[in-house]
């Protein structure tokens, strides 16, 4: 492998390290949104609603940021050789959340468990890629 192939493989290996770091964190927080609503659901009141919503936008932002660091790791995987690109399915859509009350509640419940499924689908697929490419240096 030559210099510049090196240098391309390094900088798709830092952009998976970036996608997988806001992939973590809005797994994290969806993890956290959905202990939330769970209790909400439970009869938490106010102010679990309140800390649901709260972690439900930190990881709406983290998805944002990781749309962001998955386009770019698309971007460097195309300057490897042997990668055309990569295709996240859809990657995390979220809506939003305003509504209250127990029916939305279960509703929401679902929309969390989804989208952290397919951030873990995500994450899977973004470190198979990274194992392939360190195995290549």
């Amino acid at each position: 492998m030559n210099e510049i192939e090196r240098r391309e493989v390094k900088e798709a290996i830092d952009a998976a390290d970036d996608a997988l770091y806001h992939l973590k964190e809005a797994r994290s927080y969806l993890s956290s949104a959905s202990n939330w609503g769970l209790f909400d659901l439970l009869g938490g009141g106010f102010i679990s609603g309140l800390l649901k919503h709260s972690k439900m936008g930190r990881a709406e932002s983290e998805v944002e940021a990781a749309k962001a660091a998955l386009a770019r790791f698309s971007k460097e995987l195309h300057d490897v050789s042997g990668y055309s690109s990569i295709h996240i399915d859809g990657l995390l859509t979220f809506g939003d959340f305003f509504f209250d009350g127990f029916l939305m509640d279960v509703i929401v419940q679902s929309k969390i468990s989804d989208a952290k499924k397919q951030c873990d689908k995500t994450i899977k697929q973004v470190e198979s890629i990274k194992k392939e490419l360190e195995a290549r240096r």
